[in-house]
């Protein structure tokens, strides 16, 4: 396995330490007690949407196959784990050898969810089941959050690119898996050369205001940009006076200039104003770029502007204000005993505060209206309805513990853009709402 893959140095060899303690000690206490080989089946689901949103959006399943597979404890964690007591000595023989071996289900990624949506079910004993919960609840609720915003900004964008440009906002890593997830979510393209080169994004970026200001004259630093770059590329043009600025590039690029980009001001006024410009010089194929702590409202607010493509940083990497999805990872069935036979038990924490949940393993099918529109998300337990047995949503991720279901970046990319362009059309309005279908519940007779 490649650690490169997983946005991880090349010297971090196992992702089993990306949990917390108590997934451990639990695990200890277990096999003191005789239940950790019950056979158990955990669920990862959100209880409700971001205040406002209407869909949320599967992302990271790619990253967390990856993390399982990678999921290992060897000499070097066990040595830490050993000397820093956290487990005793039988529990570091048990690790020693751990390997997922169980079942994996889940939304296949870029498909859209929604509350009480069974994003991902995890299936073997106990104790291979629970030590997964960090990890993937890491990977799930950051990448989702931040493709959730993607796919709004790609919405308000109205077809025009988007380009990532958040690396300088986050953590180093963070920035890459941002990228993996903006691009799921519809960007076309990003700054990050570390993304660019573990998941093959299309990469941009030519020259910011430091390159300006390191020549005597604005003028220099274009035709230094230009020698080097061709005329098509981008020039930033809002370092001191726009106007000057355009025309200085339209003199030294030619009508050939391939973009100018705009950072700073009231971008809708600047961008008429600067379009105006460049059609009077003659430059009516160079394109506008606008930055400048974009979000999806701002972009919205600039769909008359003659703007062809938007840089997108901190709102994004962000989650444009909600950057988790608030995911769980719960326990909702177990077997009665450690024999391979015996039942599945429906459990569920049963709590005040809205922490509830239902317990039994479960299936997902979406329902559609004559038009192929979604009309409601539908959970169940039990047997699925005749009529819905086509349209079920999880798909086996993690046979035996063996991968069987690895996708190109590409392929779930476009089903993203085929599971937002199926709900209705309220789902891409920017006012706040409820999620856009309801999820309703159909308990069948077996909780297994």
């Amino acid at each position: 396995m490649n650690t490169a893959d997983l946005g991880l140095p090349v010297d971090v060899p196992s992702t089993a330490l990306f949990t917390d303690q108590y997934e451990l000690t639990m695990l200890q206490a277990a096999l003191k007690a005789g239940t950790a080989e019950r056979h158990s089946v955990f669920e990862v689901f959100t209880r409700r949407l971001p205040n406002g949103r209407r869909y949320g959006v599967v992302a990271g399943t790619g990253r967390v196959l990856d993390a399982v597979e990678n999921f290992r404890f060897d000499a070097d964690v066990l040595r830490f784990l050993g000397e820093r007591n956290i487990v005793d000595a039988e529990t570091l023989d048990w690790l020693a050898s751990y390997r997922f071996s169980g079942d994996i289900w889940g939304y296949p990624e870029g498909e859209v969810y929604f509350p009480g949506s069974p994003i991902m079910r995890v299936e073997g004993s106990f104790a291979e089941c629970v030590l997964l919960e960090t990890v993937i609840l890491s990977i799930l609720n950051h990448d989702s959050a931040i493709a959730a915003a993607a796919s709004r900004m790609s919405s308000a964008a109205g077809g025009r690119p988007l380009i990532e440009m958040g690396a300088r906002r986050t953590h180093e890593l963070a920035a890459v898996a941002a990228s993996r997830a903006a691009y799921l979510g519809g960007f076309a393209s990003t700054s990050d050369l570390a993304a660019g080169f573990r998941y093959n994004i299309p990469t941009v970026g030519t020259s910011a205001h430091a390159f300006t200001l390191l020549h005597d004259q604005e003028r220099d630093a274009f035709q230094a940009q230009v020698n080097s770059l061709g005329r098509n590329t981008t020039l930033l043009v809002d370092t001191y006076d726009v106007a000057e600025a355009v025309r200085t590039a339209v003199e030294v690029a030619g009508p050939e200039l391939g973009a100018v980009r705009i950072d700073s001001g009231d971008l809708l006024l600047v961008a008429h104003r600067v379009r105006q410009q460049l059609d009077e010089l003659g430059a009516r194929d160079t394109k506008i770029i606008v930055t400048s702590d974009l979000d999806e409202y701002a972009i919205a607010s600039l769909a008359a502007a003659p703007v062809d493509a938007y840089g997108v940083g901190t709102q994004l990497v962000t989650g444009s204000g909600h950057p988790t999805c608030s995911m769980v990872y719960k326990l909702v069935a177990r077997a009665e005993s450690a024999d391979v036979k015996a039942p599945l038990v429906p459990v569920a924490k049963k709590s005040s505060g809205g922490k509830t949940s239902i317990g039994g393993r479960k299936w997902a099918a979406r329902r559609m209206d004559a038009d192929g529109i979604a009309e409601a998300e539908v959970v169940g337990t039990g047997a699925v309805p005749a009529d819905l047995v086509d349209r079920q949503l999880l798909v086996e991720l993690v046979k035996s513990g063996d991968v069987v279901a690895r996708e190109s970046l590409d392929v779930v990319r476009d089903r993203h853009t085929a599971a937002r362009d199926g709900l209705p059309l309220s789902a891409t309005q920017l006012s706040r709402g409820e999620p856009v279908i309801p999820t309703e519940y159909i308990h069948g007779l077996s909780g297994s």
